[in-house]
């Protein structure tokens, strides 16, 4: 019973997987990281971002990667392309980029326009520099179990769960959204961590259904408040990868408000999976910094030594 002039508790909501106390812990890490580097190797490695015009969104993405880098001692080297810049002169900026020693890791910022196909840069970018995992190469390296470069994104909505401590290994999980940045290889992520995943999209036929069998959902699909509360199974952990603009303000995919009675965990939007994917790309660059200076790439060869795969189970 309340005692008299006392108000009634509230009750209590959902976790939420903040990722700005992670990726402080992370930042920490890398600054560490980046003075030893420079004992040892005599230089700052550089992350160097390529950008084609000025698209609202990816202005405010790009700004949080620049502050990021300056937090931790990188090095932060912008490369702006005004909107009409053709393909040449798009792959000749990260041409340029690959072939400077002190650029250890190269972004190039997305959407490109139009006029711009994405094999422009996937012809040139070396593959040992690409910190976000756009190349094919990564991307298969992912797929088949090796260490190359994950996407960003992708690769904090797994860590996150991690590093909250969520059981992942024989959970069935759900991934909503099958994009080459984000669900495809959030997916195999979760494999590598032994759950059971199931990709689903805009073609997938009762999502509500498949939704609700699911113990961990991931959802990036760019749909503001595609899923809702009564789609999704008690006790469940979501992490909500969307960033969506209504009515002035940034939402993501989830219907946080239906949802929070529901979930018993939830890495919401804004401060759940942004603020760790720009300190997940700061240990990118530095991996990569490590590899070029211990020789374990051969740049201009575009060509890896990956470490062995993970093992093989059934």
């Amino acid at each position: 019973m309340t005692a008299p002039g006392l108000a009634s508790p509230e009750p209590a909501g959902p976790r939420l997987l903040r990722g700005g106390p992670i990726a402080a812990e992370v930042r920490a890490a890398v600054a560490a990281e980046v003075v030893a580097f420079r004992e040892a190797h005599g230089f700052v490695p550089a992350l160097a971002v390529v950008i084609v015009g000025r698209d609202a969104p990816s202005t405010v993405y790009l700004h949080k990667i620049l502050d990021g880098c300056r937090t931790v001692g990188i090095v932060d080297r912008l490369i702006e392309l005004p909107e009409d810049a053709g393909p040449a002169r798009v792959a000749e900026a990260v041409a340029a980029l690959n072939a400077d020693p002190a650029v250890a890791g190269i972004i190039v910022q997305m959407p490109l326009p139009p006029t711009i196909p994405l094999r422009t840069v996937i012809d040139v970018l070396d593959p040992a520099k690409d910190i976000d995992g756009i190349h094919p190469l990564n991307a298969g390296l992912l797929a088949l179990g090796y260490e190359g470069f994950l996407p960003a994104t992708a690769h904090a909505a797994v860590e996150i769960l991690k590093r909250s401590g969520i059981l992942l290994e024989g959970r069935r999980a759900v991934v909503v959204g099958r994009s080459n940045v984000v669900g495809k290889p959030a997916a195999l992520l979760l494999l590598r961590e032994h759950a059971t995943v199931t990709i689903c999209h805009s073609r997938t036929v009762d999502l509500a259904r498949r939704v609700r069998d699911a113990e961990i959902v991931i959802v990036a699909a760019g749909r503001p408040g595609l899923i809702t509360g009564e789609m999704l199974r008690p006790g469940a952990v979501v992490v909500d990868v969307g960033i969506n603009v209504r009515e002035g303000r940034i939402v993501g995919d989830v219907d946080a408000a239906s949802a929070a009675p529901v979930v018993s965990a939830i890495a919401p939007v804004p401060g759940g999976v942004g603020p760790l994917t720009n300190a997940i790309l700061l240990t990118h660059l530095m991996r990569a910094a490590r590899n070029q200076a211990e020789g374990r790439v051969a740049l201009g060869s575009r060509s890896m030594v990956p470490t062995l795969p993970m093992e093989s189970m059934p």
